[in-house]
């Protein structure tokens, strides 16, 4: 045991601090909105970037796990979609609130667990798994709901996502307990370390008698509950199931957690990274929306950021 413990030491993350260079990105790109535009530091945009940012934030969280083990999921806007489809479904059908949230809580694990298993007991790789995953999930919401929305939902359901406790939205709360909670399982229990181990070296990591089939089943498990989250506040915040919700999403996830310093060949990033990340990434949009920038060029420039910001991180890795 000793033995195993001095081995996962030697794949320390507490000296990477990522969250620096991401907060300091983050310091230039308000203070260069709020120069360029009028309406961004104003109170409700803020909150309302806050409340954008929050959802897609949960599921970067879980996001974090994934690329930490060397792995990836572009599954997740797709079980967003069908998690909060299947939700909207059931309580238009009678079913009570709560066993609805719990069905698609349920439904959000299962599609990780899937992942999971395959990308644990063969030798496809994770990105081809997920792909495949994504079109199924799509389209299961799609045959679902006929390609339609499903609306009429209940205020018991839409004060979920639309709902404010003080100043703020309740997603933004929302986001908050699952960082802190995800925050220290990655940083406080065996399992966030042997997350990190993984990513450093799968192949010690089997040696020193870890199950990594286990490991990487419960890493995607854990980003298919946080999409599920994710997509029922949506589901509530827009009063319907939207078959094609959360479509790009993973793009913008993906982007929050390597925009926050996480390395995408895994071993190396941390929670707080991400969660800076994911406002990087929100105010950004938010800020190219207020200047009036193309939809199709915002693109272009998320897709720039997140060069930009492997090619940081590959270089501090170099001079290192």
């Amino acid at each position: 045991m000793n033995e195993k413990n001095n081995l996962l030491s030697k794949i320390n993350n507490s000296y990477y601090k990522p969250e620096i260079y991401a907060s300091l990105g983050l310091l230039i790109l308000v203070i260069a909105l709020s120069f360029a535009s009028p309406y961004f530091f104003t109170a409700r945009n803020l909150i309302n970037v806050a409340r954008q940012v929050s959802l897609y934030a949960i599921v970067a969280s879980g996001m974090t796990f994934v690329i930490l083990t060397g792995g990836i999921d572009l599954s997740v806007g797709s079980v967003v979609a069908i998690t909060g489809t299947i939700t909207a479904g059931m309580i238009k059908s009678g079913l009570p609130v709560t066993v609805s949230l719990l069905i698609g809580i349920i439904i959000g694990i299962a599609f990780g667990l899937f992942n999971g298993l395959i990308i644990a007991n063969t030798r496809i790789p994770a990105i081809i798994v997920t792909l495949a995953t994504m079109t199924i999930a799509r389209g299961s919401a799609l045959l679902y709901s006929n390609g339609y929305p499903i609306s009429g939902m209940p205020a018991s359901y839409t004060n979920l996502g639309r709902g404010y406790i003080g100043p703020f939205p309740i997603p933004v709360y929302v986001m908050v307990i699952i960082f802190v909670i995800m925050y220290i399982i990655l940083n406080k229990s065996k399992f966030g370390r042997y997350v990190y181990a993984l990513g450093g070296n799968e192949e010690t990591v089997r040696l020193s008698g870890i199950s990594v089939k286990k490991l990487k089943m419960k890493v995607y498990m854990l980003t298919g509950l946080m999409a599920g989250i994710s997509g029922l506040l949506l589901s509530s915040r827009l009063g319907s199931g939207q078959p094609l919700a959360g479509d790009g999403w993973e793009l913008d996830v993906i982007a929050a957690v390597v925009v926050g310093g996480t390395d995408i060949a895994g071993g190396r990033g941390t929670m707080i990274g991400t969660l800076i990340g994911a406002f990087i990434i929100g105010i950004l949009n938010n800020g190219l929306n207020l200047l009036n920038v193309s939809p199709y060029l915002q693109l272009v420039v998320r897709g720039f950021v997140i060069i930009f910001a492997v090619f940081v991180r590959a270089g501090r890795v170099k001079k290192k």
